[in-house]
């Protein structure tokens, strides 16, 4: 255990920091195109395939020189709409194809990695939104509570604190709003080639995942996805008739017995790795669903459920990558939220999280030199203080 501990790669080295923000730079730009083509009528499959190909286009364009360095997309890009939680991300044979509508809340989550250093984003937007609507009512309370709770978070991910210490405060946050956050969803730790590490944050747990859920100490130099999920409901995730389109490998062995399975698994294995993929981006979709199936029963590929709230309700995410530096936390990706057009009946009264609010989340300077583009790269990247 301890010479695996020696030679994980982490951010105390310069060029992994390096290469967890190029692949911030990617997926934020990304992000934003994803975004600007969430309009009234489009086709949430093609805006799916859109950010897919925009991250591997992206990707493939660092890092050129060195042809054995692997890098990709580290979640591929899902799009969830009004009380649809997470994971949808629709194949080309769906019967029905989801289209957006004026007022939508649209969820865009996606990722990228190079060499296996991943960086993920999501962040929530209403369609046909402009510049200067002003949105009130639930949807403005829950994309308050899950704003600030994002904010909250953010400044409490700083080493020597403990994970239920965010668990706590997202929870607060959202009770303020009259809101929940989706029971049990798991914010992880990140790891050169790893999504899911031990390390886990966990928001509203039930009393057994209390039971079982183990506390954390955050610590130097670890990096963490923090995801923030929203809900004007009870907060409780459902699985319905939606298929899976999202799955990833485990680290389980099995012998397959179909040949279509062991075909599929090998290009998963080759192409994909241990990162998350679509079926999409497979040549023949029809083979690529009879071979998963096989493989899930058997634990070698684990699915990536899409949840629902009930019709009625609205959930809103809010997800960054983030580095726990000496000097603090330094958040690469996510997009700001323009606050103020948004107007909720509710606010933050407690005490503690205002003042938590109030506090600057831009690191202090580090006083060993840095170049000056890094400095310039990590400016523009700091999170906006909150008002």
């Amino acid at each position: 255990m301890a010479e695996k501990d020696e030679t994980e790669k982490t951010i105390a080295e310069d060029l992994v920091v390096t290469k967890y923000k190029m692949a911030g730079d990617i997926v934020n730009r990304v992000l934003k195109q994803v975004i600007d083509a969430c309009v009234v009528d489009a086709s949430v499959r093609v805006i799916c395939e859109l950010g897919d190909t925009l991250l591997a286009e992206a990707t493939s364009k660092v890092f050129k020189k060195e042809k054995d360095l692997k890098k990709g997309i580290a979640f591929p890009t899902c799009i969830s709409v009004n009380n649809c939680i997470c994971h949808y991300s629709p194949l080309e044979s769906e019967p029905e194809q989801l289209t957006l509508k004026e007022g939508d809340v649209v969820k865009v989550d996606l990722g990228a990695h190079i060499d296996g250093f991943i960086a993920v984003v999501a962040h929530t937007v209403i369609v046909g939104l402009s510049p200067d609507d002003q949105v009130t009512g639930r949807k403005a309370d829950a994309m308050l509570a899950a704003h600030y709770a994002s904010q909250i978070a953010l400044r409490l991910l700083k080493p020597g604190n403990q994970t239920y210490a965010v668990t706590d405060a997202v929870q607060k946050v959202c009770q303020s709003y009259k809101c929940k956050p989706v029971e049990g969803m798991l914010s992880h730790q990140l790891k050169q080639g790893k999504i899911d590490g031990e390390k886990t944050i966990i928001q509203n747990p039930s009393e057994a995942q209390k039971r079982e859920h183990e506390k954390f100490d955050l610590e130097t130099h670890e990096v963490y996805a923090m995801d923030v999920l929203v809900s004007t409901g009870e907060g409780v995730g459902r699985e319905m008739a939606t298929r899976v389109s999202v799955y990833k490998k485990t680290d389980e062995t099995y012998q397959l017995k179909l040949k279509a399975s062991r075909t599929f698994y090998s290009e998963v294995r080759d192409k994909h790795g241990s990162m998350p993929f679509t079926l999409r981006s497979f040549t023949d979709e029809n083979k690529a669903r009879m071979g998963v199936n096989e493989c899930v029963s058997h634990k070698l590929i684990e699915p990536f459920h899409v949840l629902y709230e009930k019709p009625s309700e609205i959930v809103v995410q809010f997800k960054f990558t983030v580095l726990l530096m000496p000097n603090g936390p330094h958040r690469i990706t996510g997009l700001q939220l323009n606050v103020d057009q948004f107007k909720s009946e509710h606010s933050i009264e407690d005490p503690e999280l205002k003042a938590l609010l109030n506090l600057s989340a831009n690191p202090k300077a580090a006083k060993k030199k840095k170049k000056k583009a890094v400095k310039e790269e990590t400016a523009n990247m700091e999170v906006e203080a909150a008002a």
